[in-house]
């Protein structure tokens, strides 16, 4: 596959009761979601809680994800990390794992110059030698990749290919777009908006749970069917807010609801997050058996 476009689920890293890596679930959740008909996976993403994984698990995760898709759809794996050295060794392995491209966050925690943050993607994109997308996720990095920035990056980078627009400056899709990058919307809600003034496609994490009220959007917009798609968007907004509304962190809630629905356990978020307490967990599978997801 050549196209990074479409809904790309960002997917949850289910975990065994010993809080180790559950691979048995998670390609489990990655053939449902190929079989649903999604066009790639965001892995070891925010929704995969990578900074909270070692380098080792990663590098398994990116294993078991080139494996698990052979090919079939586009796999992106994030291989951030607050230093270059470790993020290089990550895209290095990445690429030798056989994944179709990597992501990035920018370097986090301390305050870096826009020379820095460049050579920083630069250094971690060679080592990969694949198309690479940024990870633009202010609200957790404390870095905002401005249009200014991304020119820089894309001078130093010839394998960038786009972004994963998560910040709240919604008018920068466009902006993004007129530069000639593959804008991915890091919103679920606003994936529509999204297309019409530029984006090529969404990664988020609540659709790795149903990913087919997103597909259904794609689909409708690209046979220019904005009314359906309008009315699919509406549709998984509001399955996602009623499943929000049982309680618990979003971690926790994404992987109960896959373990609903395809029954296997898939754990709880790892510490220092916690799980969805038996009331809330009961609360979302009475969501699910309404909305016919179990």
């Amino acid at each position: 596959m050549s196209a990074f476009e479409g809904i790309l689920p960002a997917i949850v890293t289910p975990m065994n009761s010993d809080g180790s890596f559950h691979e048995e679930a998670f390609r489990k959740v990655m053939e449902f979601n190929i079989e649903t008909g999604v066009h790639g996976l965001w892995i070891a993403g925010g929704t995969g809680e990578s900074i909270l994984l070692s380098d080792e698990e990663n590098m398994r995760i990116a294993s078991a994800a080139a494996d698990q898709a052979g090919g079939r759809v586009n796999n992106i794996m994030h291989v951030g990390a607050p230093t270059t050295e470790r993020a290089a060794r990550l895209a290095e392995h990445a690429a030798r794992a056989g994944v179709e491209a990597i992501c990035c966050v920018p370097p986090f925690f301390y305050g870096r110059t826009h020379h820095a943050i460049a050579e920083h993607y630069r250094t971690v994109a060679a080592a990969a030698d694949l198309p690479l997308f940024v990870y633009n996720l202010p609200q957790s990095t404390g870095v905002e990749i401005t249009p200014e920035l991304m020119r820089r990056i894309q001078d130093r980078v010839p394998q960038l290919r786009g972004l994963k627009h998560s910040s709240p400056v919604f008018p920068n899709v466009r902006n993004f777009a007129a530069m000639g990058l593959s804008c991915l919307v890091g919103n679920h809600q606003l994936m529509l908006p999204a297309l019409t003034i530029g984006a090529v496609g969404c990664v988020d994490g609540p659709p790795i749970i149903a990913p087919e009220y997103w597909v259904k959007i794609w689909n409708a917009y690209r046979v220019g069917d904005l009314q359906r798609a309008e009315t699919a968007q509406d549709r998984a907004s509001r399955l996602w807010e009623a499943l929000g509304a049982c309680g618990g962190e979003f971690h926790s809630v994404a992987k109960a609801a896959l373990s609903e629905r395809l029954g296997i356990e898939c754990g709880a978020a790892r510490p220092p997050g916690t799980p969805m307490t038996e009331e809330q967990r009961k609360a979302l599978r009475g969501i699910m058996e309404e909305q016919g997801l179990v």
